[in-house]
């Protein structure tokens, strides 16, 4: 899906994709985030068999013009996990509110592991 939206230049369309390769782009740019990871076994599959990966570890989903973004991150080992899921979360609603103009409903922070 995506989000549609129009002004006085005419309709806008922004894909899904595009609000997950910022958000990703986001998330690595944050202190204390590591990796992004895939969400299931069989999105890491079809990761290897394509050259351009966009949006991993990042599910959007969009209803209206309203969006929900689930994040799955690996945070780097000593840091608060507390502390570094909040600045994520503010980071990416600014930065996809910013890109998009609609509102970001919630932003989800999954924890999938820690690393040295």
């Amino acid at each position: 899906m995506s989000v549609n939206t129009s002004n006085a230049y005419g309709k806008i369309s922004i894909s899904d994709l595009a609000i997950a390769k910022v958000a990703s782009h986001t998330a690595m740019e944050c202190y204390g985030i590591v990796e992004m990871v895939s969400r299931r076994f069989t999105d890491s599959l079809s990761e290897l068999l394509k050259k351009n990966v966009g949006g991993r570890g990042v599910k959007v989903t969009t209803s209206g013009n309203r969006i929900y973004i689930d994040v799955y991150v690996v945070i780097k080992y000593g840091v608060s996990i507390n502390a570094v899921a909040e600045s994520l979360k503010e980071a990416i609603e600014y930065k996809v509110e910013n890109f998009t103009g609609m509102l970001v409903e919630t932003v989800n922070v999954n924890v999938i592991g820690v690393k040295l």
